[in-house]
């Protein structure tokens, strides 16, 4: 898994611009693969929170490309996982389409039409489609709901992009 992981990281690094983007990729992935529960951009050694922060919010490079190179390296690690000749049972997909409230208290402008009341809760409600094979779990889309009315949730789980 490792090789897949390296190579994705090798691709994404080559959407970016500039060598000051590459180094700044690594700096965020660091923080991510670290594990340690600080992934933000404050917690880096390797670059400043300023630098990371810019990195994150003025995007020079293309987001769908990115997410198209992601989802072309997820499906082919995907489709090796399950075509591979390992001994004993082969791993089967399953696509779990699942509701999740990110909540949300106080006012917020912006997301007016999209922050609604839904089971009681709040907030913004995520309908994710998640791949899972064997013991990995890839969120592979997502939508939001935007309340009463409006498609289920369901519904949107299984609209096509």
């Amino acid at each position: 898994m490792l090789a897949h992981a390296q190579e994705l990281v090798y691709s994404l690094k080559e959407l970016m611009p500039t060598q000051y983007q590459k180094d700044n990729l690594d700096a965020m992935l660091g923080l991510f693969l670290e594990a340690k529960g600080n992934p933000l951009p404050e917690h880096s050694q390797a670059k400043s929170a300023s630098a990371l922060s810019r990195f994150l919010n003025i995007n020079p490079w293309s987001t769908r490309e990115m997410i198209r190179v992601v989802r072309t390296h997820t499906l082919q690690t995907v489709l090796k996982m399950l075509l591979s000749s390992s001994k004993g049972r082969k791993p089967f997909l399953q696509v779990i389409v699942d509701l999740t409230t990110l909540e949300k208290r106080g006012k917020f402008k912006c997301f007016e039409n999209l922050i609604k009341v839904y089971n009681g809760k709040r907030g913004l409600h995520l309908v994710v489609v998640y791949l899972v094979v064997g013991k990995w779990r890839i969120p592979w889309s997502f939508r939001v709901w935007r309340g009463k009315g409006t498609p289920s949730p369901a519904t949107l789980g299984l609209k096509e992009r």
